[in-house]
């Protein structure tokens, strides 16, 4: 199963009154492991940053001013997403975006179906506690130290360690994509194993511990359940 673990940055909270985006972030899972693929674009928005927005995110205008228009990087984004599973933090806030964006060129919106909202898992899960991505990461030691600004990669790449969380847990080869990854993107899991560890671990009984046990087993006499096993 393919999902994009997706985050987008704009120019403020309504694109019906003249906002825009201004940076898509995605990565790629499959089967809930990390693929390694990432799609990341900045946008020129065509209009001035406000203020507000740039101390968010921090892409003024003089930096976004040599980038490409959201029509120019349209289809590369639908490709890249494909028809898989958006997963996205606040969903309804960031669909509204894309499907905006999407409408004013006269391309198919992307159904809500598609998009699941980590927010709302996190609420269900959590309920009355705080649920943004940075209280999610203190609640399961996930590092975002490096988060001083928002940024739509950056939170993208965050938001799928808190994803795999709270649906359960990362998976023991969630760290694997550079072999299991790969694997899983070509469906063919079943071609990577554990290698056996190639010294065994030490003992940690002492040779007193190990001498008492014996004695105490002899002291239980020949019909003790012990001696099955030893």
């Amino acid at each position: 199963m393919r999902e994009l673990v997706l985050d987008t940055e704009t120019t403020g909270l309504d694109p019906f009154a003249g906002d825009r985006i201004v940076e898509i972030g995605a990565v790629e899972l499959f089967n809930h492991i990390p693929t390694g693929r990432t799609y990341h674009q900045y946008i020129n928005p065509q209009r001035a940053m406000p203020n507000e927005a740039f101390e968010v995110h921090g892409l003024g205008d003089e930096f976004l001013a040599d980038k490409p228009v959201f029509g120019q990087i349209a289809q590369d984004f639908l490709d890249f997403i494909a028809d898989d599973q958006l997963v996205i933090h606040n969903a309804s806030f960031d669909m509204k975006f894309l499907n905006a964006e999407l409408g004013w060129l006269k391309l198919p919106a992307i159904p809500m179906a598609r998009a699941l909202d980590t927010l709302a898992i996190a609420r269900k899960k959590y309920p009355g506690s705080p649920a943004s991505l940075d209280a999610l990461c203190r609640r399961f030691g996930i590092d975002n130290s490096s988060r001083s600004l928002h940024g739509a990669l950056l939170d993208s790449q965050i938001l799928a360690e808190v994803y795999l969380e709270l649906i359960g847990g990362r998976q023991p080869d969630f760290g694997l994509a550079g072999s299991a990854g790969q694997n899983a993107e070509h469906g063919d899991e079943s071609s990577w194993h554990p290698a056996p560890r190639p010294k065994p671990l030490p003992g940690r009984i002492t040779e007193k511990e190990a001498a008492a046990h014996a004695k105490f087993i002899e002291n239980m006499g020949d019909g003790a359940l012990w001696t099955k096993f030893t």
